[in-house]
């Protein structure tokens, strides 16, 4: 299973489309859940909300500018080999304050998609759109390039 825990809800409609139609092929190779918590201005509270949805059993995945980056095929096989560990891989993707160290220091990976800035509901489009190709390279099938 794949769980993205999100801090704030996406209101624009064509980034909520992309995330919809992502979230339908990834389920052809997993069973995934969005989580979408409220963001405060607040990173204890913050923190204390994911915590709740982590399980110790969980492979946790921060997303963190700092983090460590991938290319597509290194990826993919980062996700099979996070499989192989856990049952559940835990995306945690945190508000426009960050995240909170204690998220970070539990975390399995730091991961990175780049030093740029990117708008949140892009961002989980993006996260997505990865993980869909990264299953495409796994199972062998042709995707775009």
């Amino acid at each position: 299973m794949i769980k993205i825990i999100c801090l704030g809800k996406i209101k624009e409609p064509y980034l909520n489309d992309l995330i919809d139609d992502y979230k339908k092929r990834i389920s052809k190779y997993h069973k995934i859940e969005i989580i979408e918590l409220k963001d405060t201005n607040n990173l204890e509270e913050e923190r204390d909300n994911i915590l709740k949805h982590i399980s110790n059993q969980d492979y946790l995945i921060s997303l963190d500018i700092d983090g460590k980056e991938f290319d597509s095929v290194s990826f993919s096989k980062t996700i099979d080999d996070a499989f192989i560990k856990s049952g559940t891989i835990t995306f945690v993707i945190g508000s426009s304050y960050g995240l909170h160290e204690d998220i970070k220091n539990k975390s399995n990976l730091r991961l990175s998609f780049s030093k740029l800035t990117f708008p949140h509901g892009l961002f989980r489009g993006i996260l997505l759109e990865q993980l869909y190709r990264s299953f495409k390279i796994l199972n062998n099938e042709t995707y775009h390039k």
